[in-house]
């Protein structure tokens, strides 16, 4: 059987190209167009996967052909020392892979952002795709019963995900490196990237949680430790220490708290945190969060309605 080659968008600042991907022995098509029990199966079977470990991945860079192996789960990273300058925005990257007397080829892009004001941070589920994170049952049979054209995001939030995208920036330059970092598994890679097109929400860098390979891990697709959300937001911020910050998460689970660590950490760097309100009532936790992220000088906004969180950027200047 043919192995499959699946590349993710990747990122570069002056010094260093960061790309990755996986490698499967087996996959299944996702059918965005297939409802109710044909879009269980579909989505289910993102789940059934078989990777293929320490298999030989190249990467095309320049005149190079760099060589790398997967690691346990299929997964490859290249971290590579830029010697030279590259130009700025989104650039396409080629890895390839060999079977028998096969090369397969795959083809992606990565972002070098301009030196300019911000770098956007956005959870992903609740925070602008309405999940129903804090119901499970709930969450799993919109998952497995709404294809992705039946999905829906929060009213304003793309108009105001496209103002932060654009904010500081002129024609020429193109937009604010975003990233949409979740604890959702690559298994549904493909679902975020088809549902972000659809709803003209900026093109991101996207960093999710290791790949599952079993029915078990389907039903928790999202749960457990979030400290993965952490350190991708960590190395992010590190990666790119001269761009201010705004995160945007929601009160569900764990981004208030996982964005105070950050900007306790990082006490000049984040401008701004953004967190959803998703029930009927704010949180009184969060709200503590909150007014102690305001004592570091953060610009902060606990919101219902997008709305509200436009309103905010623009006072702030931000936008």
């Amino acid at each position: 059987m043919k192995p499959i080659l699946q590349l993710y968008r990747g990122y570069a600042n002056e010094e260093e190209l960061i790309v990755m991907g996986h490698v499967f022995k087996r996959t299944y098509d996702y059918d965005f167009q297939k409802k109710n029990f044909k879009n269980a199966s579909s989505i289910i079977n993102q789940f059934r996967i078989k990777t293929l470990e320490n298999f030989d991945v190249y990467l095309k860079y320049g005149n190079q052909e760099i060589h790398t192996k997967t690691l346990d789960d299929g997964y490859f990273k290249f971290c590579i020392p830029l010697e030279k300058e590259t130009h700025f925005g989104w650039i396409e990257y080629e890895v390839s892979i060999k079977y028998d007397t096969e090369i397969i080829v795959s083809k992606a892009n990565f972002i070098r952002p301009h030196k300019g004001n911000l770098g956007i941070i956005s959870d992903i589920d609740d925070t602008f795709l309405i999940s129903h994170t804090q119901n499970i049952f709930r969450k799993i049979y919109i998952l497995l019963f709404k294809n992705v054209n039946d999905r829906r995001v929060f009213k304003d939030v793309v108009s105001h995900y496209q103002a932060l995208s654009s904010a500081g920036r002129h024609n020429t330059e193109g937009e604010n490196a975003f990233f949409f970092i979740s604890s959702s598994e690559w298994n549904l890679y493909r679902f975020i990237v088809k549902f972000a097109k659809i709803h003209h929400l900026p093109r991101a860098v996207i960093l999710l949680k290791d790949i599952k390979r079993s029915l078990t891990d389907f039903f928790m697709s999202g749960r457990g430790n979030h400290d993965h959300k952490f350190d991708k937001i960590k190395h992010v911020l590190e990666f790119y220490p001269n761009l201010k910050y705004v995160l945007l998460g929601d009160d569900s689970q764990q981004d208030p708290v996982l964005y105070e660590r950050i900007c306790k950490i990082f006490p000049v760097t984040v401008v701004a945190v953004y967190i959803r309100q998703t029930g009927k009532s704010q949180k009184s936790e969060v709200k503590k969060v909150m007014q102690n992220l305001e004592s570091l000088n953060v610009a902060i906004c606990y919101f219902k309605e997008s709305s509200e969180a436009i309103a905010h950027s623009k006072s702030i200047g931000i936008i």
